[in-house]
């Protein structure tokens, strides 16, 4: 059997990917998991009588916070499974992957275990971030000044 072949071979037996469907699911958790925390968010607002800018503040907290729970209880990834890229909007994937990290590194000390693991995986993301950042904001300053 030449390469080929066993391309063929894995291209009819490879499951189907259902694009449409993943993306509608996507979709759908996504969106339910911003309208909750806009309902929360106004909520927050109204009962509390705090201003947008706080309210914004303590939701992102609140879904770092539930997120970095529910990966300690191995019920995110569950649930990412099933939603997809829904739950990986930026604030709670990141604090998925530190959460996740921190936990692999805990049997070798707060220090070299959780301290040094928990930015394995978003330190790049991180380093690159901000190193690009700087790029655009210095562009931005040389064209549009100060």
């Amino acid at each position: 059997m030449d390469q080929e072949e066993i391309k063929q071979i894995s291209k009819k037996h490879a499951p189907k990917q259902h694009y449409i469907k993943n993306e509608m699911i996507a979709f759908l958790s996504g969106g339910t998991l911003a309208a909750v925390a806009q309902i929360v968010m106004m909520g927050i607002q109204k009962y509390f009588n705090i201003d947008k800018q706080m309210a914004t503040s303590i939701i992102v907290v609140t879904v770092i916070l539930i997120t970095a729970i529910l990966t300690g209880l191995g019920v995110y990834d569950k649930l990412a499974q099933h939603c997809g890229a829904g739950l990986f909007i930026p604030i709670s994937g990141f604090a998925n992957s530190l959460t996740s990290c921190a936990m692999e590194g805990k049997s070798e000390g707060p220090i070299y275990g959780i301290g040094s693991n928990m930015f394995r995986l978003a330190g790049s993301v991180l380093t690159y971030g901000i190193a690009s950042a700087f790029v655009f904001g210095f562009i931005r300053y040389l064209l549009f000044g100060g």
